[in-house]
């Protein structure tokens, strides 16, 4: 982009315009491919380095780009997308055409935080196991899972690097068919950047799950994702107003 370009003036701010062109020029790119430094982008545009940031925040927040500090900002590998419905990590990274894999970090009888004893209606221990899920071999999710014991009594004894959905059907007979799940925005601390080599601070998503089996509360699971990585799809109709 060494053409000198001039951005108009009016209604529509620099830095809106900006975002415009890059988001244009960004597309002819491919993931990873470095952008234009900050300098560069400023004599080319002729606008100021607060103009440049804005929108390249804002491309950043939109998952077009990526910044590393250090390295320079970059073209953002492609998001996965994913419906709202009720299926394992495996089976949706596999519907989308990802390669799945998972990091076991830990597997253990422990005694439940007061939120999911309360959800399993028993204070006795229960599996917790911590898991990082990975698509085409790249980190994805962290997951805090709680599998009441009671449903899995041998469940530790299991491979837990694929679906535990599909082991507690297949062994147990208790298939999840039925959930409540909660979403919001977070960013990474030092623990979740490690483990999903990310940037301290950098945006997450966090799913809270509570799932059942035949009406019997068996599973609870919170999963933190790479916001950079995954995004997720609603459809609405007139019939879902409040």
């Amino acid at each position: 982009m060494s053409q000198t370009k001039v951005l108009k003036l009016g209604a529509v701010p620099k830095y809106a315009q900006l975002e415009a062109q890059l988001r244009t020029h960004v597309a002819t790119l491919e993931p990873g491919q470095p952008i234009d430094s900050e300098r560069s982008l400023m004599e080319t545009y002729g606008v100021s380095r607060a103009t440049v940031r804005r929108a390249i925040a804002d491309l950043v927040n939109d998952g077009v780009l990526v910044s590393r500090a250090g390295q320079g900002t970059f073209v953002a590998e492609a998001k996965v997308q994913t419906n709202l419905h009720l299926a394992s990590f495996t089976e949706d990274m596999t519907q989308r055409g990802r390669v799945p894999s998972t990091a076991v970090l830990s597997m253990q009888l422990a005694p439940p935080d007061a939120a999911v004893a309360a959800y399993f209606g028993t204070h006795e221990p229960a599996w917790h196991l911590e898991r990082v899920r990975c698509a085409d071999d790249e980190p994805m999710a962290y997951e805090e899972q709680w599998v009441d014991a009671r449903w899995a009594p041998d469940l530790g004894t299991k491979d837990l690097r694929g679906s535990v959905y599909a082991i507690l059907a297949d062994d147990y007979d208790c298939p999840v068919d039925a959930a409540e799940q909660t979403m919001w925005g977070t960013t990474a601390d030092d623990r979740l950047a490690e483990l999903l080599d990310v940037e301290v601070g950098q945006a997450l998503l966090v799913f809270d799950r509570t799932s059942s089996s035949r009406g019997r509360p068996i599973e609870s699971v919170r999963s933190w994702y790479r916001a950079d990585r995954y995004r997720v799809h609603m459809s609405l109709d007139a019939s879902m107003q409040g």
